[in-house]
C-alpha cells in the first residue's frame, strides 16, 4: 500500500472519529470545529508515526 492510500484512509478515519468524538461529547458543534478536529487527528497520526519510526 503506497503512502497516498495510507493517507487517504487516514483522511476517512479522522473524519468519521471527529464526527463521532464531537458529536458524543459536543453535540452543539459547528462543521468547522469538527474538520478542525479532524485536520487535528490526522496531524497526531503522523506525529506519532514519525516519533515511533525515529527510536532505534
Amino acid at each position: 500500500m503506497n503512502r497516498f492510500y495510507v493517507f487517504i484512509i487516514r483522511i476517512i478515519l479522522g473524519a468519521a472519529f471527529a464526527v463521532l468524538l464531537s458529536r458524543f461529547f459536543y453535540p452543539d458543534w459547528k462543521i468547522i470545529y469538527v474538520a478542525g478536529l479532524g485536520a487535528f487527528l490526522v496531524t497526531v497520526a503522523y506525529v506519532l508515526e514519525y516519533w515511533r519510526k525515529r527510536k532505534p
